[in-house]
């Protein structure tokens, strides 16, 4: 990656438009002993880890297509079991560029990976993401740095979102879908789907 980013600035590509944070879940194939494996557990002949992946996660996923009732009220959402890692990045707007990545276990939490995976390589200073990444801490830390802060704000609790700030958020969801595209590249093109052991295999050097 260091070589590749360095290929860019010897070419004059520079990220120029504001850093956009997501995430998206990698799948990894479901872990289970043999009958043999079992055995040779119970013999003390081999270790219950081995070749098995003790850093990978379960999470659940909530998401997908809204659906509606009769009277317009949405259905609740369908939440999936994921196994896997977390691949959490941010990306220039701009050209899609990924200058800073972290792939963590799939029940990490995406929140606290916000300083992990924002740079300053980019021109721009405004960052956005959904209202996962929004706390006191991390818009300190922000701030500090003198970035924007375009984070989708959180529905307050027992309270309808007020109006100016549904619309603030759609707003800001329309720069963020960016990173649909990002990961459907990903996805679509290199089968995001991981195949080796262990998470400092799949952490971007």
């Amino acid at each position: 990656m260091q070589a590749f980013r360095q290929q860019l600035r010897e070419r004059r590509y520079l990220a120029m438009g504001d850093k956009i944070v997501d995430v998206t879940l990698v799948p990894a194939p479901r872990q289970r002993n043999t009958e043999e494996e079992k055995a040779a557990v119970r013999a003390g002949k081999q270790n219950k880890a081995h070749q098995k992946d003790v850093d990978v996660r379960w999470t659940v996923k909530v998401g997908g297509e809204v659906r509606y009732r009769s009277d317009d009220t949405p259905l609740p959402q369908i939440a999936t079991p994921v196994f896997g890692y977390k691949s959490h990045i941010s990306f220039d707007r701009r050209f899609g560029f990924i200058p800073k990545g972290k792939v963590t276990s799939a029940a990490h939490s995406d929140g606290r990976e916000l300083r992990h995976v924002v740079g300053t390589g980019n021109t721009a200073s405004d960052v956005g993401a959904d209202s996962a990444y929004r706390s006191r801490k991390s818009e300190t830390w922000l701030a500090r740095r003198i970035f924007t802060i375009r984070i989708h704000r959180r529905k307050p609790r027992g309270k309808p979102i007020p109006e100016h700030t549904s619309r603030a958020n759609v707003a800001r969801s329309a720069v963020r879908a960016r990173a649909e595209h990002v990961f459907a590249h990903q996805k679509g093109l290199y089968g995001l789907f991981t195949r080796t052991i262990g998470l400092a295999r799949h952490r971007p050097n």
